[in-house]
């Protein structure tokens, strides 16, 4: 299936590993060129990486999300080396885990700063020219927290819900122009952030961090966790010219996890 994403130009967020990695190795696959960011140098070589296995132009840029000047430095710098941005991917890292009388008042401005304010200052930035060239692609890479909260991630859980309605909010502002926005529910998936959480998990519980998985695994249909490129699959699809119907929707990669009907 030919997706339509060759010579598109796709700026991925925390993209040095995970899911945001696995995102834009995907859309490299298909063609697209990539810009991808991360807070350390370690994004040269990752971008140097997908050029070389891909065969596509790739854009590397030191940018900490969670800091405004960070986000209008990096999607000027794409914009300057591309001209535009048809597919942004906002990403990043979960805030902490831990129970609500866990974390101080800095813990959740933190939080916003990390997982709201970045999406909103990262699409403010990309909008302009998708409403002029009346294409787009705006991703979100949330959680299935959003519909099923995970206990112990009281952060995550509240301030990815506040992305969830602001993109279904926008959606329908940008719908006229040819613009999709559309969330992405990562379950448990196998990165370096759920290797922290189920070392998080087993400190508390006074057990391993594999028992932690396992019981991650018990609560999964399929039995297993899901890998990165599992979820990247989907993200491609949604950037594709054949999803341009497909918008304000948050679906869940979870291997069955989330229990309700809807």
């Amino acid at each position: 299936m030919d997706l339509g994403l060759r010579g598109r130009v796709a700026f991925v967020a925390a993209a040095s590993q995970g899911l945001g990695r696995a995102i834009a190795e995907e859309l490299a696959r298909e063609g697209a060129r990539v810009v991808v960011c991360a807070r350390t140098e370690r994004i040269h070589d990752v971008a140097a990486a997908i050029a070389e296995a891909h065969g596509v132009e790739t854009l590397g840029l030191v940018a900490d999300v969670s800091v405004p000047a960070d986000v209008a430095r990096a999607v000027e710098a794409a914009l300057a080396r591309f001209g535009q941005v048809d597919v942004l991917v906002t990403n990043a890292g979960g805030p902490p885990p831990g129970p609500f009388e866990s974390h101080a008042p800095e813990a959740w401005s933190k939080a916003v700063a990390l997982n709201l304010d970045s999406v909103v200052n990262l699409v403010r930035g990309v909008l302009p020219g998708m409403k002029q060239r009346r294409w787009g692609r705006i991703l979100n890479v949330t959680s299935i927290a959003v519909k099923q909260p995970v206990d112990g991630l009281i952060l995550s859980n509240s301030v990815r819900a506040a992305v969830t309605g602001f993109a279904r909010t926008l959606a329908n502002e940008v719908a006229p122009f040819g613009i999709t926005v559309n969330n992405l529910m990562p379950g448990y998936t196998r990165t370096e952030r759920l290797d922290a959480l189920a070392a998080h998990n087993a400190q508390a519980k006074g057990t391993t961090a594999e028992a932690a998985f396992g019981v991650w695994e018990q609560q999964i249909p399929m039995g297993r966790v899901g890998e990165p490129a599992e979820f990247a699959a989907l993200a491609a699809f949604l950037a594709s010219e054949r999803a341009s119907y497909i918008t304000a929707q948050s679906i869940a990669v979870d291997g069955g996890w989330i229990r309700s009907l809807l």
